[in-house]
């Protein structure tokens, strides 16, 4: 039996951020790079841009937004239901566990995806998703259980750091197979991109041994299990909206975190389909090489973005420090609009990434600061989540939708930078608080 380690203990800390290291590879493989250009291809390939499902014929483009909204509806849903049971019965981590093993092993199942069974390949890539955002819920609410307010910064920036770079190394060594596939004895690139998939659920099951075995199961149980605990989400649910209101700094923060939060997450999750459509890369090989290489690049440099947003917060504070970067996020925005050529995406991306890290690691430390005095960490920390989730939802719907009616998702990009402009200002009603009392 593991010796219980205390709150602040360098292993503990370490154990905790080491998950970033495991799962991260879900955001960057199957999110961000790899799977968005094998989705691609299948449909380039058969010569299709629509598909028969669900009843009717649906383009690829649309039907995978649609499934990927149906996803975090889903855990918008189901996040504050879990939490409240997590806190209940006492036992965070054996949902952290049961959510990592859904992800991971439909990650596996994405090996298996094709248009021929694509209802079988959208429920993986649905699955998947919601593994990962929902293990998220019960591993941020770790954060103020693990560490002093003074280490939740410097601990939040590793974790992010860590997973940055943990993600690079898999995804390296993904390109080198689907380049290079004929050093591994493959004939094509087909068979090496869905490796690929088994390699990030392997990678994101393995890793993670480390973490289950340090963490704690979580705070003492409240009471014995009983018919009603499955409602009992819904109650720590209301009871978070009361105390908000109780925390005026908090609340504000939330709904800043809200907008901007939804500008980010959505020029995550629809870069790479900027990047395929928007520029003109030569061919699919370069098309391929040049959205990974993009990738890659946002990563290392996100890890070094996390880290140096750590420091300046120090000296600056963090509200502050979140502002200015609001107000870097809305200048890439604008230059966005006019990139063409490839060269000009790496530069984007470059500063993407430098912006990306930073405002992640941050947001997480600065709401873990901003909470009162509770052991309910897990549902405060839902609440957080389902902000970011209902955001995520309106922000793809609205990129979609704004490149529709316009034929350009460049003007998309604009509407992610004026929700940039209102974060700021947002940000700005948090700093006229006063702090509470000591």
């Amino acid at each position: 039996m593991t010796k219980k380690l205390e709150k602040g203990s360098k292993k503990l800390l370490g154990a905790w951020a080491f998950y970033d290291w495991a799962n991260s590879v879900y955001s960057l493989v199957i999110a961000s790079a790899v799977f968005p250009i094998f989705y691609g291809a299948l449909f380039r390939e058969a010569q299709l841009e629509k598909i028969h499902v669900f009843g009717g014929d649906i383009a690829r483009a649309p039907l995978i937004s649609y499934v990927t909204a149906l996803a975090f509806l889903v855990v918008s849903v189901i996040s504050p239901l879990l939490s409240g049971v997590a806190d209940y019965t006492g036992n965070k981590k054996i949902f952290l566990k049961f959510f990592c093993y859904l992800g991971a092993f439909s990650c596996i199942g994405l090996y298996w995806f094709s248009l021929e069974h694509i209802y079988f390949g959208l429920t993986c890539y649905f699955l998947a998703l919601i593994g990962f955002w929902a293990s998220l819920v019960f591993y941020n609410s770790y954060l103020p259980d693990i560490a002093y307010p003074e280490q939740q910064d410097s601990i939040s920036a590793k974790g992010y750091s860590m997973g940055y770079i943990g993600s690079v190394v898999l995804l390296l060594l993904c390109l080198l197979m689907i380049l290079k596939h004929e050093w591994f004895g493959f004939s094509g690139a087909g068979a090496p991109t869905k490796i690929s998939f088994i390699l990030t659920g392997i990678w994101w099951i393995g890793f993670s041994q480390y973490t289950f075995y340090y963490l704690p199961k979580g705070n003492t149980s409240h009471g014995k299990y009983h018919r009603n605990v499955l409602f009992n989400g819904f109650k720590e649910l209301k009871k978070v909206w009361i105390r908000l209101g109780e925390s005026p700094r908090l609340k504000r923060y939330l709904g800043a975190f809200f907008v901007y939060s939804m500008a980010v997450q959505t020029v995550m999750l629809a870069a790479t389909y900027f990047g395929e459509e928007e520029l003109e890369w030569g061919g699919a090989d370069e098309r391929t090489t040049g959205l990974i290489l993009s990738i890659l690049l946002i990563q290392i440099v996100a890890a070094f973005g996390a880290w140096i947003t750590s420091l300046i917060s120090r000296r600056m504070g963090n509200i502050k420090t979140l502002t200015g970067i609001n107000i870097l996020w809305a200048l890439i925005c604008v230059y966005a609009y006019f990139v063409k050529t490839p060269e000009q995406f790496y530069i984007a991306a470059a500063f993407v990434g430098l912006v990306m890290g930073g405002i992640q690691s941050l947001s997480r430390s600065t709401y873990s600061k901003f909470l009162p005095e509770t052991e309910d960490t897990a549902s405060f920390f839902s609440f957080y989540d389902v902000a970011e989730k209902i955001g995520i939802v309106i922000g793809m719907f609205l990129y979609g939708f704004i490149a529709q009616i316009t034929g350009s998702m460049r003007n998309s990009v604009l509407f992610l930078g004026a929700l940039f402009f209102v974060g700021i200002f947002l940000l700005l009603r948090v700093e006229t608080v006063k702090k509470p009392q000591q």
